[in-house]
């Protein structure tokens, strides 16, 4: 169906952020909270692809020059604008009304990234550096959000961690657009042409130390040793260091990065990475010697 193919579900594994308040906020053993970082991921789901169908209307133009974007449903004209902007418009309803039927922080978290998202399809992502700054509050927002939904205060490190993550993959994926469309970049997003390769690797360069120092300095915490009761976290460094490095690999060797989801579920050794730094941290957190 063309309306479910331009809703993009595969991008919903970026919503994954949500459950981060459920787990680092302890409360993954209780049922209700559980329900309600399910109820929350929903959400921004649907919020999500509201997004994504109103971006494929506002740059249906841009996308048929665009070698992969051109077979959209809305670009390809599979899918009609009139059609697009009324499920866009539901699809925002339903959630928001979902969102502040959670909670009313919860609600305000989501229709902040409503706003922002909306902001950025027809601004922020012309604006060079902005466009990447966006994208990653995007990401804070989901993580922020989780929290609200289940009650729980969110660390500063992890948010801190969430925006440079988010920055990390925000400009590895504008990288591998410059190498892709060549000197066509410009064409399809003005902010494009204020990059290059070498200042994208400089900038991924500082944001992949400040991640990788970031988390490690947040299993040592004495902040989070005492929330947890535990320095084990420590032994979860190894993950995201081979995973920042294997994102790096396929980046500029492999000319991917283009789309983090499709990474992430395509790319086995990312895919197995993550889950294993997920399975230990729940493993840390909530083994049966705690």
């Amino acid at each position: 169906m063309h309306l479910v193919r331009a809703m993009r579900p595969r991008q919903w594994t970026k919503n994954v952020l949500v459950f981060a308040g459920l787990i680092f906020g302890q409360k993954l053993t209780d049922p209700a909270s559980v329900e309600l970082a399910i109820t929350a991921f929903v959400v921004f789901c649907l919020l999500s692809s509201s997004v994504y169908l109103l971006n494929d209307v506002h740059d249906r133009a841009a996308d048929r020059l665009h070698p992969a974007k051109a077979s959209r449903p809305i670009a390809s004209g599979a899918l009609g604008v009139g059609a697009a902007l009324g499920a866009a418009a539901i699809l925002a309803g339903v959630s928001l009304g979902t969102a502040f039927w959670i909670s009313r922080p919860f609600g305000a978290v989501a229709a902040s990234y409503l706003a922002l998202m909306t902001g950025y399809t027809f601004w922020a992502k012309h604006v060079v550096i902005l466009d990447v700054l966006a994208l990653a509050a995007g990401f804070v927002l989901r993580a922020a959000g989780g929290a609200a939904a289940v009650n729980v205060t969110f660390s500063h490190w992890l948010l801190l961690l969430t925006l440079l993550g988010a920055l990390f993959l925000g400009l590895s994926k504008r990288r591998a657009e410059i190498v892709a469309l060549t000197d066509t970049a410009h064409s399809h997003r003005r902010s494009l042409a204020e990059y290059s390769p070498y200042l994208l690797d400089q900038m991924i360069s500082v944001v992949t130390a400040s991640t990788l120092l970031a988390y490690a300095f947040y299993t040592i915490s004495p902040d989070t040793v005492q929330k947890f009761g535990t320095a084990q976290l420590i032994w979860t460094v190894p993950f995201p260091l081979y995973g920042i490095f294997r994102y790096l690999y396929l980046v500029h060797q492999r000319e991917g990065g283009g789309n983090p989801s499709d990474t992430l579920l395509e790319d086995r050794p990312v895919l197995l990475c993550v889950a294993l730094w997920a399975a230990s941290v729940v493993l840390i957190l909530y083994g049966p010697w705690r």
